[in-house]
């Protein structure tokens, strides 16, 4: 079994979930327990300045090869340690499909939980590859400890073979990035680098630099509630209203009928009664000119209620959550030739495109790191048909030492 292996399979073994309504950071205190392994684990294979801060984040350095080497700009790698609090991450059961030959896995025949080759055409990409799956009662982890796994085994790497060129290497590892807080407390000074990678994308090859930009948008509706015997020309239902201000918004740019470039009106939560409803939205686009016109849009529809049914009718507030780290990667993209041709190296084929969402390299991106997303490995994150590909952790090891390689001889990042 190869090193990487060994550490992901280890790694998923702790329960890390994050929980979204939690006030402390990290948001469980089970997050700490793999926070305190790793950086055990960073001192043991001679990592330099490793320590863990009051937040749960991990922080530790791989000195420069060489005294030479020491001049070029340090280089970061980053993962988060949380699981979605989507499913289950507790008493993960991993096990091995090798050589996988096509077809339906079944993944608990006590249970009647099959990965259906119908459902998951991803499957037809990995005929032959050695399958890392779930017992189809937890998620599996491999987002994101699959890129822990992979910058843990490129750092054991750099550090035992002296022979392979690179220069200062940053690693850091953070809590809750799965509800929005990864980098909340990132010390961007204190890690040291110029620029940086997440590792944290999805099949091998993936590489991305343009996200959505983001906005939740909260709507509060108010209504007048009595007898509906007596209810003509006095009710006004709110939740009608919270449907008549959803009908405002263009239907066809919902979440479900979007793709690729296209943004997106997503209503999260609708509650209410006669009297009061709350609707919770998150609006997208990955355009930031498209984007403005998206919130003014949102906050339009709710002046048109109030217009047709009386002040106060409809409160809005609209607050930008993070944007889009393209203008802040395009200065810095010797990032992404140099992670291009570590991927070509070993075999894969780089695959350009926006995330569908957002990740914690754009708001480090705007921090002042800029912080690209590379792939894991992995496919059909935060549910029970997680799984990765063993060369796929063992390829994308090989793509951080690649990308290691060629920063230490690049003009600058």
């Amino acid at each position: 079994m190869s090193d990487v292996t060994e550490r992901f399979l280890r790694y998923v073994s702790f329960d890390t979930q994050s929980e979204e309504g939690s006030r402390s950071t990290p948001s469980t205190d089970r997050q700490l327990e793999l926070a305190g392994a790793l950086s055990q684990e960073l001192r043991e294979m001679g990592a330099s300045d490793v320590r863990m801060d009051e937040y749960g984040y991990v922080y530790a350095v791989i000195p420069a090869s060489g005294r030479e080497l020491e001049k070029a700009p340090a280089l970061g790698f980053i993962a988060h340690m949380d699981t979605a609090p989507a499913m289950s991450g507790r008493h993960v059961k991993p096990r091995i499909v090798r050589a996988y030959e096509g077809g339906d896995i079944v993944l608990n025949r006590e249970r009647g939980i099959t990965m259906r080759r119908a459902d998951f055409p991803c499957l037809g990409e990995c005929v032959g590859q050695d399958l890392i799956v779930t017992d189809g009662t937890t998620l599996l982890g491999a987002d994101d400890k699959a890129g822990i796994a992979e910058i843990m085994s490129m750092a054991a790497r750099l550090l035992s073979d002296p022979g392979i060129p690179h220069g200062t290497i940053c690693i850091g590892f953070t809590p809750d990035e799965e509800i929005g807080r990864g980098a909340d407390h990132f010390d961007v000074r204190g890690f040291g680098a110029a620029a940086a990678y997440t590792v944290d994308g999805g099949p091998a090859g993936e590489l991305e630099y343009e996200n959505f930009n983001a906005a939740s948008g909260v709507v509060s509706l108010h209504g007048v509630s009595i007898h509906p015997g007596d209810a003509k020309g006095r009710m006004k239902n709110a939740v009608l209203l919270g449907m008549e201000f959803q009908s405002l918004l263009p239907a066809a740019e919902a979440p479900m009928y979007t793709e690729g470039y296209e943004g997106f009106f997503h209503l999260d939560h609708f509650t209410g009664d006669v009297e009061n409803a709350r609707m919770e939205y998150i609006i997208r686009d990955h355009d930031r000119e498209r984007f403005e016109k998206r919130k003014h849009l949102f906050r339009a529809a709710a002046s048109y209620l109030n217009t047709k049914y009386g002040g106060g009718t409809a409160e809005v507030s609209v607050k930008d959550s993070y944007y889009n780290m393209k203008e802040k990667i395009e200065p810095h993209m010797r990032l992404i030739e140099m992670a291009e041709m570590a991927m070509k190296d070993e075999g894969l084929k780089p695959r350009i495109m926006p995330i569908r969402g957002g990740t914690d390299g754009a708001r480090l991106s705007y921090m002042g790191l800029p912080c690209p997303n590379l792939s894991t490995g992995g496919y059909n994150y935060h549910g029970k048909f997680e799984f990765i590909p063993v060369q796929s952790l063992e390829k994308m090891t090989d793509v951080l030492v690649g990308i290691a390689k060629r920063a230490a001889v690049a003009p600058s990042v």
